[in-house]
């Protein structure tokens, strides 16, 4: 029987989408799942049998916390506040409505959306919460009489057994877990986000206008995003590297060359940067324009060009109080790119950073060239102009 296109369209939703694990990831989070749950419940037996006046010594919603804490562990929604803190108030919330309704259909219900409504306040939404809420009422007489000491024995120490287990099996496959907290607003706005394609206000937007909670971090969302845009320069742009483009006549000074011996370098050539580098020619630092200014104090014209003259002047006396080489002002904390690195890549650098000059070095770490800024955007024109198909001829 042919089916419609429409109809087909429709039922290719109920698909299933296509694994992104390979064999190796699959078989290690279903281990970790194996090993949680038989630690926690080997635990559960040895400190807790015989106490629990037949009260579940593992609560079956903790099967769906593993799936959670094993298999999707950056997701908020594994989170250990998501964990614990979802799991202790559905049970309270469960215990709560049973009290006050009676173990029935509408008193789970009723347990059931509340637990969402404040889970969402508290931001410890944590879906089997919910089958902790519905357990807390429909659970039997031995949860019920066992009361608001449901929500400690055993909800809350499966919990923490579980969440312990998890915490060191990621550790010990080395996996990140629990996973970073998110930023604040105020750390956002710190960090100068580049201006490639989006960014971070129209990403908060969208997430806005979703209005929906969505299974993934939103940091996380924003990086995948940001590596899936360099992918896309690389294919847009090719694949041309550092090495490619970089300036290999090199002007550099050392740690101990003379102020005015940089500054001389400086204006001779007409740069804005020289790299300092040790005698195995590794980068240490950076001196620019910026780091005279700075040390100078030319933060008025008025007397300028005075004080950089008296500046990077010699020191002929024993004691002198400014600096008197290039050690002393230049900056250590230097951002450098590989040969092998595409030079896509060093555009958010440029962008982030208001770098002017990035040294480029080799295998072991030692300068091999420097890319700028007027490199990077010849490298990329010249690639674009490749791209651009021929010009029809108008005819007349």
């Amino acid at each position: 029987m042919k089916v419609s296109t429409p109809l087909r369209l429709w039922l290719r939703r109920f698909a299933p989408a296509p694994a992104m694990l390979d064999w190796c990831e699959r078989l290690r989070v279903s281990c970790g799942a194996i090993l949680g749950i038989a630690l926690t419940g080997f635990l559960m037996q040895w400190w807790f049998a015989g106490a629990t006046d037949h009260l579940p010594l593992l609560i079956a919603p903790l099967g769906a916390s593993a799936v959670l804490l094993f298999a999707v562990p950056a997701s908020p929604l594994a989170q250990p506040w998501s964990l614990l803190g979802g799991n202790i108030v559905a049970a309270l919330i469960g215990v709560t409505c049973a009290r006050w309704l009676g173990a029935s259909l509408p008193a789970a219900a009723i347990a059931v959306g509340i637990t969402i409504a404040a889970t969402i306040v508290l931001r410890c939404v944590h879906p089997p919460a919910g089958a902790v809420a519905l357990t807390a009422v429909l659970g039997g007489p031995a949860i019920q009489a066992a009361g608001y000491s449901f929500a400690l024995l055993p909800v809350a120490i499966n919990s923490f057994l579980l969440l312990l287990c998890a915490m060191l099996y990621h550790a010990a496959t080395g996996h990140r877990y629990p996973h970073a907290v998110a930023k604040t607003a105020d750390a956002k706005a710190e960090k100068p986000a580049h201006n490639l394609g989006f960014n971070a206000a129209d990403l908060d937007a969208v997430l806005k206008a979703q209005n929906e909670i969505l299974d993934i971090d939103r940091d996380d969302l924003e990086s995948l995003l940001r590596q899936a845009e360099m992918l896309a320069y690389r294919r847009r742009f090719g694949e041309i590297y550092c090495g490619d483009i970089m300036s290999r006549q090199l002007l550099t000074v050392e740690y101990g060359s003379s102020l005015e011996e940089a500054w001389a370098l400086l204006r001779e050539h007409r740069i804005k940067a020289l790299p300092v580098i040790d005698r195995a020619r590794r980068v240490i630092g950076i001196v620019t324009l910026a780091d005279f200014m700075r040390h100078a104090q030319l933060d008025s014209h008025a007397g300028f060009a005075q004080k950089l003259r008296n500046f990077v002047a010699l020191i002929t006396t024993v004691h002198a109080d400014k600096p008197d080489v290039v050690g002393q002002i230049m900056t250590t904390a230097v951002s450098t790119a590989p040969l092998s690195k595409p030079i896509v890549e060093l555009v958010p650098i440029f962008a982030d950073s208001g770098h002017h000059h990035i040294p480029i070095v080799d295998d072991e770490r030692r300068l091999a060239g420097i890319v700028t800024q007027s490199d990077l955007v010849l490298a990329l024109y010249q690639q674009r102009s490749h791209e651009q198909p021929p010009q029809r001829q108008r005819t007349t």
